[in-house]
């Protein structure tokens, strides 16, 4: 993979994985319009593209990721001590999910176009939904966290977006936008890192097939438009946009299904 090749994806997933169109999807977009093979975009850049997104999730929300963590090590019943609870048990679903049906996941990726696209369209219906929903003050519920967890865990799915699909949930559990948009970019980061280590652990990298200066720059790039990108969200979020979102997505997905299908 050449340098101009690791920008774009950096910057497609730095973009996707906070705005809601999906990342999954659109980098297999991305590697087909690119034609790039599954052993050049391999483990190795994958890891290093979704670290870099982790990373600036972490920098965003450094005082929140404090405070969660201050929470469990307390062990007392205040806000904090619940609130991490919560992100514990939003990560239950998808972690279930990617423990014990991991090999059928994986069949799901590498030029599924026409199932991209479909769910696109998805991810389109959610967000022009939550988009009519009314704005609340609510807080995550525990029941709550549970369901926006399940909807984390459908977005494994190549083309359905998670924070398009946790955020989307959350608002039409009548949560506060804000809030939504805060807790679904939190919930994330632990499963980001736990399968970022089981992948390191699992003896599956091949440094390689891939070198250094790729790995570096996609990092870069996908590191400094999360940033840019994460903040955008959460404004788009509060100010009831996400319509134009769904927009997008209705678009990419009918073109990736007319693509396919002709």
């Amino acid at each position: 993979m050449g340098i101009l090749e690791a920008i774009i994806l950096g910057v497609i997933q730095g973009l996707t994985e906070f705005l809601p169109v999906s990342s999954s999807g659109h980098l297999e977009l991305a590697k087909e319009i690119l034609n790039i093979s599954a052993q050049e975009q391999n483990l190795l850049m994958t890891i290093s593209l979704h670290a870099a997104t982790a990373l600036s999730t972490v920098f965003i929300f450094r005082k929140d990721i404090l405070e969660i963590f201050n929470g469990l090590l307390q062990l007392k019943w205040n806000e904090e001590f619940k609130f991490s609870l919560k992100i514990i048990l939003s990560m239950l679903p998808a972690a279930l999910v990617g423990l014990f049906f991991e090999s059928e996941i994986e069949q799901l990726f590498g030029g599924q176009i026409l199932l991209v696209g479909f769910m696109l369209m998805v991810t389109g219906l959610l967000l022009f939904l939550a988009d009519q929903a009314k704005k609340t003050n609510r807080k995550v519920g525990f029941v709550n966290a549970i369901l926006i967890g399940v909807s984390q865990a459908v977005a494994i799915l190549p083309g359905i977006s998670r924070s398009g699909a946790t955020i989307s949930t959350s608002v039409l559990l009548g949560i506060d936008r804000e809030k939504a948009a805060r807790f679904s970019f939190l919930m994330v980061v632990p499963l980001i890192f736990g399968k970022m280590a089981k992948d390191i652990i699992g003896g599956n990298i091949d440094p390689e097939t891939t070198t250094l200066l790729p790995l570096i720059v996609g990092f870069i790039a996908a590191f400094f438009t999360g940033l840019i990108a994460c903040n955008w969200m959460i404004r788009l979020v509060k100010n009831s946009q996400l319509k134009y979102f769904a927009y997008y997505c209705f678009v990419v997905g009918a073109i990736s299904i007319a693509t396919t299908l002709t």
